[in-house]
């Protein structure tokens, strides 16, 4: 049975590389089962700590008129579904205080999504269910100025917390990754994550949706472990050019299993070298 003490006990000692992976929006429950039976294989044959993620609603799409996901009641019936059936560890991001309750009876990990982590109350609501909260960097937020956000989870009583890098606004359209943001943010004494897709998005670079880059993803990533990082976050589908969200950077699922069998090794390498005073 899947328990959340142990499952943050797994992820902060870092022994293992974490992985968040799966579909940006859940489109629909055969999406999401294809993503998560795959990826719990693979993950399981490299060693890798593994938690599924999808959203059941993408409140901050460029326009109106593009596909959100099914909302509240039914991405959570289909998130319980994929935690039940694989036995992984799932999460999802929330938007409001209200949505919190409901969606922490159901998941593991609560995010708190870039564009709303200075939210007070949304990050409070968050902490105070129990689960473990990812905290993203918004893309307007310097690595350091993340050390508030922490610091507001903390005087909520937030104890299990995971930092997301996700790349800062350079000019229009476009984002830049510091990795210098990996240690400055580990300083803060908890595990950062780096998303590697949503860092190579071009945001509204498709007028009304985004744009990306999805064959950097694989190179910042292996940037992202190298300077330090304790685990990644990659958004990946099926049909990536077919996604009803986010497509240009996500990484092929067929592709998944050889960048990870790379990233495992990469990873051991790098926390075998000695470290410098």
């Amino acid at each position: 049975m899947l328990n959340n003490a142990s499952i943050w006990n797994s992820i902060k000692r870092s022994k293992q590389l974490t992985l968040i992976a799966g579909p940006c929006v859940i489109e629909n429950e055969s999406v999401c089962r294809l993503v998560a039976k795959s990826l719990r294989k693979t993950c399981l044959e490299l060693g890798v700590n593994y938690v599924f993620k999808a959203s059941f609603d993408k409140a901050n799409r460029s326009s109106g008129r593009t596909f959100r996901g099914p909302g509240l009641s039914a991405g959570l019936e289909v998130l319980a579904k994929i935690r039940r059936e694989f036995q992984v560890p799932v999460l999802t991001d929330v938007h409001t205080e209200d949505q919190v309750q409901q969606a922490a009876a159901v998941v593991d990990v609560l995010q708190i999504p870039a564009f709303l982590c200075r939210q007070t109350d949304l990050i409070a609501a968050a902490v105070r269910s129990g689960k473990i909260v990812n905290l993203k960097k918004g893309q307007f937020l310097s690595p350091p100025e993340m050390g508030q956000v922490v610091k507001k989870a903390q005087e909520a009583r937030g104890r299990k917390l995971l930092i997301t890098e996700r790349g800062t606004t350079f000019g229009y359209n476009n984002l830049v990754a510091d990795m210098r943001s990996i240690p400055i943010m580990r300083a803060f004494g908890f595990p950062v994550i780096f998303d590697a897709t949503h860092s190579v998005q071009l945001p509204g670079a498709g007028g009304d949706r985004s744009g990306g880059q999805r064959d950097m993803a694989p190179v910042l990533a292996r940037c992202a472990l190298a300077a330090g990082a304790d685990g990644l976050f990659i958004e990946t589908h099926p049909n990536p050019d077919d996604a009803l969200s986010d497509g240009p950077n996500m990484i092929s699922l067929e592709n998944m299993r050889p960048l990870l069998a790379g990233l495992v090794k990469l990873r051991a390498l790098v926390r075998s070298l000695p470290k410098l005073k």
